[in-house]
Parts: structure tokens; C-alpha cells; sequence
């Protein structure tokens, strides 16, 4: 049994040095030439509740990391991942061996960042080269588009989904250029709707993503909150 205990954990360190090292990270980052811009596999990607899923809005083979991280808003909806975390720990590792857990949901693999303030998992990042199709995570509508402002300049658009399954919440999606004949009211289709394009803000800010793309760090943000009310009807 001793020799069982030490082996597992041995392939643990193995296996959590490997996921953490740059060559690990860097090997999520395409290194051919770039897969064409297609829509996404119908995959969950996170889960919230009221059975609310968000599936993958980026094709698989063009997305450099996909990372977690708090936003320190207290009306974000934590979300729970699925799929295998890369950056899990030892511990982690250990515990899903020795009780046979499986990584959760058969989604994508990811990264969980716990440098930001409120929920680790609050908000999250699908990176991918600035110019890659974007696509709705859920089915559902449009309810806003609106200039994404900093230091006083607009980079793309902050676009807000009301999902069908949970018209109660409201999904933002932060960094793209919206798509021709995306508007307010526009009803959407998850993994199958173009909502617009990952913007460039290489030379505008320092992305914390990088930390785990090896590239600049363009990414998709999109987080969840409950939709505002005006007289008791939510929009």
C-alpha cells in the first residue's frame, strides 16, 4: 500500500510540474499556421446556476488559454468549470487519484487565477489571435452593445446576451468587434451566431492572460450577473 501512496504521488509531481512548466504552456499556443476561422464544437465549457451553461465561443484549435479569474464585482455569478484544470496542484492531483474523481464535464481544459479579487472563478478568458471569430456561448438575444472605453478610447464593444434558459441573468462579453447585423434585439444561437471578432489590446494594456498564453494575451472576457430590473420586468 506504501508503495501504491508513493507512486501516485510521484506521477502527481510529475504531472503538476509538467502542467506549470513554460514548455506545458506554451504547447496550448499553435505553433502551425493558424486553423481557419470556423464556429466552435457545441461544447460546455462552464456551468452556473439555474442550469445555465455556457458553451466554448471559440474554435478549439485556435484558442491559446482559456483562464478563470475573480473581478472583484459582487454581482458576478461564480461559474463552475468543466473540464480539467491545468494548474490544479499536487493535492488536487493526489486526491482525484486516490478517489478515482473524474476532471468534471468533458470540457476544455484551463487555467484558475487567483490573483484577482472576489470569486477565482467570476469571470473567464478565452484566448485566441486578435481577429478570431467570436461566437454566443448561450442561445438567447442581444440586449446591449456598447463602446469598451479605456483611457477615454473605444477598443470593440461590450455586448450583453439574456440567455433563454435563464432569462434572469445577463452575459457579458468584453474585447470584440461586433459583427455586421449584430444589434440589440438580434436573437442568438449558441456556437452558431457570429457575435464579432477578439480586438487587439496588445499595445494597450498588459493582459494577465499571457501568463498562461505564451502570446500577447488577446482574449474573449465574459463573466455572468443578474439582469437589471426596471419595473420588475427584467431586459
Amino acid at each position: 500500500m506504501l508503495l501504491v501512496v508513493v507512486t501516485i504521488i510521484a506521477t502527481a509531481l510529475r504531472s503538476g510540474s509538467s502542467e506549470n512548466s513554460p514548455a506545458a504552456i506554451a504547447s496550448v499556443v499553435p505553433t502551425s499556421q493558424l486553423a481557419p476561422n470556423a464556429p466552435p464544437a457545441p461544447v460546455g465549457m462552464a456551468t452556473a446556476p439555474g442550469n445555465l451553461v455556457l458553451d466554448v465561443p471559440i474554435n478549439h484549435r485556435r484558442i491559446t488559454a482559456i483562464v478563470y479569474h475573480g473581478v472583484g464585482t459582487a454581482n458576478v455569478v461564480p461559474l463552475v468549470p468543466l473540464g480539467s484544470q491545468r494548474n490544479a496542484g499536487v493535492l488536487n492531483t493526489i486526491a482525484k487519484m486516490l478517489t478515482g474523481a473524474p476532471d468534471g464535464g468533458g470540457g476544455p481544459s484551463y487555467y484558475v487565477d487567483d490573483a484577482g479579487q472576489g470569486p477565482s472563478t467570476g469571470s473567464v478568458d478565452v484566448g485566441a489571435v486578435a481577429g478570431t471569430d467570436v461566437y454566443s456561448p448561450v442561445d438567447g438575444k442581444v440586449v446591449s452593445i456598447r463602446p469598451y472605453v479605456i483611457d477615454g478610447r473605444a477598443y470593440g464593444s461590450v455586448i450583453e446576451i439574456q440567455p433563454s434558459s435563464t432569462p434572469a441573468d445577463v452575459i457579458t462579453l468584453t474585447n470584440l468587434a461586433p459583427a455586421p447585423g449584430v444589434v440589440v434585439g438580434t436573437p442568438v444561437s449558441a456556437a452558431t451566431t457570429k457575435l464579432g471578432a477578439v480586438v487587439d489590446l496588445s499595445k494597450v494594456l498588459t493582459q494577465e492572460i499571457s501568463r498562461y498564453s505564451s502570446d500577447a494575451g488577446n482574449h474573449v472576457h465574459i463573466e455572468v450577473g443578474p439582469a437589471p430590473a426596471t419595473n420588475g420586468v427584467f431586459l
